[in-house]
């Protein structure tokens, strides 16, 4: 894959950084999300000493904003400030609220559907049964005709 994020819609988002960068996405669509990331360094560079750091700082939820710059940038009062703080918290629990209905959802459809494939499994052995032990009864029954001994 190439490198950046992909979400589980299969979008993806790259960015390309020299030593250093920052990258910043929101994402909205709930479910699993791959960060890849790829160096341009040989692979014997890393293998002769060379060294690779990689720090990521992934920040979820109303604790990606910065509170004190946006006080000073909407010259927000304290109170305001606070209410502003409360409402993304409410915002956050509400996303995380659909999100867990969204994996209960998933997890029941797959419940489901294993339940049907157990169910129509279970019918076809007992069908196969059936249908092998009446086989083997007209097979031995024939048998012993043959033999004259019924």
């Amino acid at each position: 894959p190439r490198p950046g994020r992909a979400d589980p819609e299969g979008v993806v988002l790259s960015r390309q950084y020299g030593s250093e960068g920052r990258f910043t996405f929101t994402s909205h669509t709930p479910g699993e999300h791959q960060i890849c990331l790829h160096s341009n360094s040989t692979r014997m560079a890393l293998f002769a000493g060379g060294k690779l750091r990689v720090h990521l700082d992934i920040q979820v939820g109303e604790h990606t904003n910065n509170y004190p710059e946006i006080a000073a940038k909407d010259k927000l009062t304290e109170l305001q400030l606070r209410a502003r703080q409360l409402l993304d918290q409410v915002e956050q629990i509400q996303k995380e609220q659909n999100y867990q209905r969204y994996r209960e959802e998933r997890f029941r459809m797959t419940s489901e559907s294993t339940n049907q494939r157990v169910l129509w499994w279970s019918i076809a052995q007992t069908i196969i049964l059936i249908l092998t032990g009446i086989w083997q009864m007209r097979h031995l029954k024939s048998f012993f005709e043959a033999k004259k001994l019924v």
